[in-house]
């Protein structure tokens, strides 16, 4: 009988310098550590299978971080295929930013760049900065991070038991509003007579797998949960998020020597936030698409902005963790699983843009620049209210030179559990697709695994428009995501067959 080993391993990213922290269309530079950010890995091995699932508390994984990655952990002695491992972002907006720009690389801001008067260049706050640590610097960083990590892991592996169980703690809510003439928005204000509805549902479920040595010991903990981890995505600290408090909890209560890997389920269009009974900030935001007039003072959660806010989700989170762990039978506790994992290429369409909405866009562009042709330098506000406009630009010139995204995904069963990967900011819908038409008594789905997708709405959400349903906003479209439910669930089954 093949001998079922876990191995796990943690490794610190925090640099010890300033960082750009990514995930607003402002810009922050760090002023310190709220809470450790890690990387963890767990190596997987049963006979001839193998896997090494890495979750980094990071915005998003590139597909250069990931081959970097790969490579390093070959060059180091790692023995197993690269291709068997696969690398996640919990989302937090609390992390830095890295990566080279090539002549191969066009951002948006490159196209808003290109519609500046000669005199007039994109300035960010960074570029003023010879301390910040970000760039190249900060990518060969996270490569070193992610590789000794995965190889440590491996390294690590003893022969192991697991228990998968479920819990409930409410975390995440749709973030999509609807109005009385069908648009919507994210972030958008309720408390107005045209609202409507609520875009989409939230799912409170927590997926768990328990791993135990063999005198049934607790060792790690794998949770799933359909939100990312952004309450804090508007300070200026590094920090974890709620995974960060989740993680302290779990270890002052099982031992400071338990991993915790963490991957967000599909949740494009969900956040911490109950956009009805809205809870305002503690800090002035300024986000753009978060505008608010006459904000009414709700008896409900603290603000999900803020560390108040944060603490409570984390103490949510980790007592169901704890609660669900404590009402564990050894009868649940399993030997020897069915272990299987597939790396597969999927080719989905890519989202185009039509000839109006490029004209229009460039119409837009050019009008907004002229417009402020006498500001003296233009900055991440310019940014924020043409990215819609450059975007598109963007989008109709790729297009030309071709049609599909491909992307990578890790299809694994173990046990009467199926796991499936994908690149995007998944919408909430096709997460539930997949699980309800899944054989697997349980599925877990992460999303932001494998490179980075952008955001795939829905129909509906694609015709209410706004952020996270705009062409720019990601590569794929509704057809796109009917696709990627139909060859995840097909290749799911097909191991539970």
């Amino acid at each position: 009988m093949n001998k079922f080993l876990v191995g796990w391993a943690e490794e610190s990213i925090v640099p010890g310098k300033p960082v750009n922290i990514v995930g607003q269309f402002y810009e922050r530079i760090s002023d310190k550590v709220e809470t450790e950010i890690t990387v963890t890995a767990m190596a997987v091995e049963s006979g001839e299978e193998q896997m090494i699932a890495v979750s980094c508390a990071l915005t998003s994984v590139s597909d250069e971080l990931i081959k970097l990655a790969r490579e390093k952990f070959v060059e180091i002695g790692g023995e197993i295929a690269p291709e068997k491992i696969f690398i996640g972002a919990i989302h937090n907006h609390t992390a830095f930013g890295y990566g080279v720009s090539n002549a191969n690389t066009v951002t948006s801001k490159d196209i808003l760049n290109e519609y500046l008067p000669a005199d007039k260049q994109y300035t960010s706050i960074e570029a003023k900065r010879d301390d910040v640590f970000e760039g190249e610097e900060a990518l060969l960083f996270l490569v070193d991070k992610i590789a000794y990590a995965a190889k440590k892991a491996w390294d690590n592996r003893k022969e192991a038991m697991y228990a998968n169980a479920f819990g409930r703690a409410v975390v995440g809510h749709c973030r999509r509003v609807v109005y009385d003439d069908g648009s919507a928005a994210m972030w958008g204000d309720t408390n107005r007579a045209n609202f409507r509805e609520i875009e989409g549902g939230n799912d409170s479920g927590i997926e768990l797998i328990y791993f135990f040595d063999m005198n049934k010991k607790l060792t790690g903990i794998l949770a799933n949960i359909a939100c990312p981890a952004q309450v804090l995505e508007h300070h200026y600290f590094i920090s974890e998020d709620y995974w960060g408090y989740v993680k302290q909890t779990l270890r002052e209560k099982f031992g400071k020597d338990i991993f915790l890997l963490p991957f967000i389920g599909a949740a494009g269009d969900q956040c911490p936030r109950d956009m009805v009974r809205w809870v305002d900030a503690e800090q002035p935001l300024k986000d753009p698409n978060i505008l608010r007039e006459n904000t009414v003072i709700r008896k409900a959660d603290p603000s999900m902005f803020d560390i108040k806010g944060c603490k409570l989700i984390a103490k949510r989170v980790s007592n169901e963790i704890i609660d669900v762990f404590e009402a564990l039978e050894d009868s649940e506790i399993k030997e020897n699983p069915v272990f299987i994992h597939k790396t597969l290429t999927f080719d989905l369409p890519l989202r185009k843009a039509t000839i109006g909405e490029y004209n229009n866009a460039v119409r837009e562009l050019e009008y907004y620049v002229n417009k402020n042709r006498d500001k003296e330098t233009f900055n991440y506000e310019d940014n924020a209210a043409m990215h819609i406009y450059a975007g598109t630009i963007l989008r109709y010139r790729v297009q030309q030179e071709k049609e599909i995204f491909p992307i990578e995904t890790h299809i694994i069963r173990l046990g009467d559990v199926a796991m499936a990967t994908n690149p995007f900011e998944l919408f909430l819908d096709y997460g539930n697709r997949m699980k309800a038409r899944s054989k697997a008594s349980q599925t877990f789905i992460f999303q932001l695994t494998g490179g980075r997708g952008g955001y795939l709405p829905t129909e509906k959400a694609e015709r209410g428009s706004h952020y996270s349903a705009y062409i720019s906003s990601g590569n794929v479209g509704h057809e796109g995501g009917d696709l990627l439910v139909r060859r995840t669930v097909k290749e799911i089954n097909e191991l539970f067959d």
